[in-house]
């Protein structure tokens, strides 16, 4: 039986193991492409039914999450944690608390995470969590309640040799502070390393906040360099405006660059002379505003419900807000404005029809799983000086994101030129992540 016919037949029986959860069939279907190349070149890697393993979750924990709200009425959501594969270490990846969140989603997230952890180097392994609660217009105390009941449940199954979860869309540091303080009290115990985005004062690390927008504008760097262009008067569009949109921006001008849009979910901004980076911190962090108030109070800047902010003219498009975002009528509105450059700050923004798209017009492509890994190698980070109980300036913190950012870079380029793609970071980055979790998992045995 061929590679192909093998990689075929399993994908169906994923399929229909898995019903419903479209998100979960996009993430292996594109990791699958990438391991036919693999599996003809290193066939031991189907021994052992390895494949099935990996895409098969070690633990996946269902759970219900009942809490107060602040009109006394009682209120019940859904929380998940996907523990996917600790080959390589501990469980780690982040929660989201938002209403799209179900089971489909959490193992698409946890399936990325297992790559992405491995391109960083790091010895984690990965895991995703979340809950479908909405904390837009809950109060603190409601939100403090939730996170409390949620926690009352989760942390049984986590702790920093087993488990340890960060934020994602919905949870920040307040909600990690409320998550830790319950953890703290039912655990009986200060456990530094159970959670990772904690405050400065309790913990955390500094460029933590700033990790992941910074990662991507890091690896968006090393993919143009490798062209012979560089950051230096580009013009950068970045979907959201949530952490990870905030700190893109803001690095991404520091190098030169000119933002000329961002968006959240009731529109976006165009901003033709560049962001205030801290007056949207001020509006997004500070006054949990809609992106409209920005353009209320910026001069020259413009808000919009219609069309897309991808309609813009760019040299660099960073989506960093959420799944499937860009599509393929969006790409092909970018390589015709003359974008020849997308690096993923977000969890698998681009729609397979956006990547084929970016492959046949010659867009250069960082997919998230590398070019967002800079959150998660940063949590890495955190966790060992909350093991060696130190704590990093934010210089020392911040050459280490950018030396493993390169690094990523680097090996995802040259995993792609090994096997016969060169320049296609997105099989590059799918097979360098594998591999090393794969002889993880070969020499651990059948578990």
């Amino acid at each position: 039986m061929s590679i192909e016919t093998q990689v075929s037949e399993y994908y169906d029986k994923l399929l229909q193991r898995n019903a419903g959860e479209p998100e979960f069939h996009q993430a292996v279907a594109e990791v699958l492409d990438s391991l036919k190349i693999v599996l003809e070149k290193d066939p031991h890697y189907a021994d052992y039914s390895l494949i099935q393993r990996l895409c098969e979750p070690e633990r996946q924990l269902i759970f219900r999450v009942p809490w107060v709200d602040d009109e006394g009425q009682v209120q019940v959501n859904r929380g998940f944690r996907v523990q996917f594969n600790s080959a390589l270490g501990p469980y780690k990846g982040g929660l989201r608390f938002h209403p799209s969140v179900n089971l489909g989603i959490v193992k698409f997230l946890g399936f990325e995470q297992i790559f992405k952890n491995s391109l960083t180097g790091l010895p984690i392994g990965g895991g995703k969590g979340g809950s479908d609660f909405d904390p837009k217009g809950k109060s603190d105390a409601e939100i403090m309640r939730f996170c409390q009941s949620f926690m009352t449940e989760l942390y049984r199954h986590i702790g920093e040799y087993r488990d340890v979860p960060a934020g994602d869309i919905g949870v920040g540091g307040r909600e990690i502070g409320f998550l830790f303080g319950q953890y703290r009290r039912l655990a009986n115990q200060h456990e530094s390393g159970v959670l990772t985005g904690k405050g400065l004062t309790w913990g955390g690390s500094l460029v933590r906040t700033e990790a992941t927008g910074y990662g991507a504008v890091y690896f968006t760097k090393e993919m143009m360099a490798a062209r012979g262009a560089s950051l230096e008067g580009a013009k950068v569009i970045v979907s959201g405006s949530g952490n990870v949109a905030i700190y893109a921006i803001e690095k991404a001008q520091q190098m030169g660059a000119t933002v000329i849009a961002f968006s959240d979910s009731s529109g976006w901004v165009h901003t033709p002379n560049g962001v205030d980076v801290e007056k949207l911190k001020d509006i997004k962090e500070v006054r949990r505003e809609r992106v409209s108030a920005y353009a209320d109070e910026v001069e020259g800047a413009s808000y919009h419900t219609d069309g897309s902010i991808w309609d813009l003219p760019c040299d660099v498009a960073l989506p960093c807000a959420t799944q499937n975002e860009l599509n393929g009528e969006h790409a092909a509105t970018l390589a015709d404005n003359g974008c020849k450059f997308v690096a993923e700050g977000a969890n698998m923004p681009s729609t397979a029809e956006a990547i084929e798209v970016y492959r046949e017009r010659g867009i250069h492509f960082g997919p998230g799983k590398a070019a967002n890994a800079g959150g998660v190698a940063t949590s890495a980070l955190e966790m060992q000086q909350n093991a060696s109980r130190d704590s990093w300036s934010f210089e020392y913190t911040d050459d280490r994101l950018q030396k493993i950012m390169s690094g990523i870079f680097k090996n995802v380029a040259k995993t792609a030129k090994e096997y016969g793609h060169e320049g296609d970071y997105v099989i590059g980055a799918n097979i360098a992540g594998f591999k090393k979790v794969a002889d993880a998992m070969l020499a651990q045995g059948v578990i």
